[in-house]
């Protein structure tokens, strides 16, 4: 049976919930790729079942960004998924700030493991700074998820480097995050 990985690409193509901008481009839109590329992989190996939040570029979600965020949540509760990963850039107000980081509900658990392999994924395919793993149980897709639950801020859309990296080789992020779901499974 495949294990059911549902990608939240964060943030929606418009408000309410709309996401960072910086360097010309928008949240919204990078990780809408990078998570259309991530399901691809996944979904070419017989091990997995990925689902989108955004199937589609203009895929809306909630009139607010509580509603936004419930969806999302609920989505991946009723299809019944193994893992939730919500994909985002962050952003900082200065340029210098670069890298990737996780949040998981606490520490010692699952998704921080899970977390910690997917950063190991991907400072190897791009190169870019492991921030490492943070506990966030504020977090509304950490908090009520009835799986284990991460949150990927992939690079900073603020930062020149990170925010082309992200924009012109979205596929070495897929990589990265398929990679680090790849070395999870095979080590549980």
């Amino acid at each position: 049976m495949a294990i059911k990985i549902y990608l939240d690409q964060g943030h929606n193509p418009v408000n309410p919930n709309a996401g960072a901008e910086g360097n010309g481009l928008r949240e919204q839109d990078l990780v809408f790729r990078i998570g259309v590329e991530t399901a691809a992989l996944l979904n070419s190996n017989p091990d997995f079942e990925a689902r989108l939040s955004r199937p589609t570029a203009d895929t809306q979600l909630g009139g607010s960004n509580a509603s936004s965020l419930a969806a999302r949540v609920q989505d991946a509760n009723a299809w019944g998924a193994d893992y939730f990963i919500s994909l985002h850039t962050n952003a900082y107000d200065s340029p210098a700030a670069t890298g990737s980081e996780a949040f998981v509900f606490q520490q010692g658990g699952v998704a921080a493991a899970l977390a910690a392999d997917i950063l190991e994924g991907l400072e190897r395919e791009t190169g870019l700074f492991n921030r490492g793993v943070f506990s966030r149980p504020s977090l509304y897709v950490l908090r009520r998820t009835a799986m284990p639950a991460i949150l990927l801020e992939l690079g900073f859309i603020s930062n020149p480097r990170d925010a082309r990296l992200m924009n012109e080789q979205p596929e070495l992020f897929a990589r990265g995050i398929y990679e680090g779901v790849v070395q999870y499974v095979n080590s549980t």
